[in-house]
């Protein structure tokens, strides 16, 4: 697996020192740079191009579910992991619908850690054990159906097979239909998601539960 480019957030030196501790002798790892608020954070997105970035929540001037949207929006490769003190569901639902693949506590170990790396690198949404995650997972699939967006079945099944990398041409086989359709049911979507690529669309397939997390 190729190094894993980390840039660390939080508005507390000491955390960014103790994660970039943690870190240290990963071999797949690699921080690259840090932040301490939002506004530099997107700034060094910009700048380094992470592959991931281990984002505190509570910060000054732009806080960390805001800067997680902006950044997705300009960056969708980028992976987000959040990591926070606020033991909330709540909360760790409105962070992953922000876009984050990942809500980590403060309080874990570096074994959790690296396992919650692993995971959202992996595409894989990490959500603590400390939270109840079925109840994240229950809070998400009544924000996704309450978010004004309504899809078709044949969109969600299309949306899907999207994220899961599927070409046009095999999806039109795998769905029966033709490949004129198939393009449609993906115009509609990228106009119905504003979104404006295949990564975009596959953020979309995770908030809206048409894609299985593993």
């Amino acid at each position: 697996m190729p190094v894993c480019r980390i840039l660390l957030v939080d508005d507390h030196q000491m955390i960014r020192e103790g994660l970039r501790a943690l870190l240290a002798g990963v071999p797949d790892l690699e921080v690259v740079g840090e932040a301490e608020n939002g506004h530099e954070a997107i700034a060094q997105c910009r700048a380094l191009q992470p592959d991931l970035v281990l984002m505190d929540l509570n910060m000054p001037l732009l806080d960390g579910v805001s800067a997680v949207s902006m950044i997705l929006k300009r960056w969708p490769q980028i992976r987000i992991l959040a990591l926070t003190s606020n033991v909330s569901e709540h909360n760790a639902v409105q962070t992953l619908e922000a876009g984050a693949q990942g809500y980590l506590l403060k309080r874990s170990n570096r074994d959790i850690l690296l396992g919650a790396i692993k995971d959202v690198r992996a595409g894989r949404t990490f959500i603590d054990g400390q939270l109840d995650v079925e109840q994240v997972r229950a809070l998400r699939s009544e924000t996704g159906s309450s978010s004004g967006i309504t899809l078709t079945e044949r969109e969600r099944q299309v949306l899907k097979l999207v994220a899961e990398g599927s070409r046009n041409r095999d999806i039109a086989e795998l769905l029966c239909i033709s490949l004129k359709t198939v393009e449609t049911h993906r115009l509609n979507l990228m106009k119905k998601l504003d979104a404006h690529n295949g990564a975009d669309l596959t953020q979309w397939a995770y908030r809206l539960g048409v894609l299985e997390q593993a």
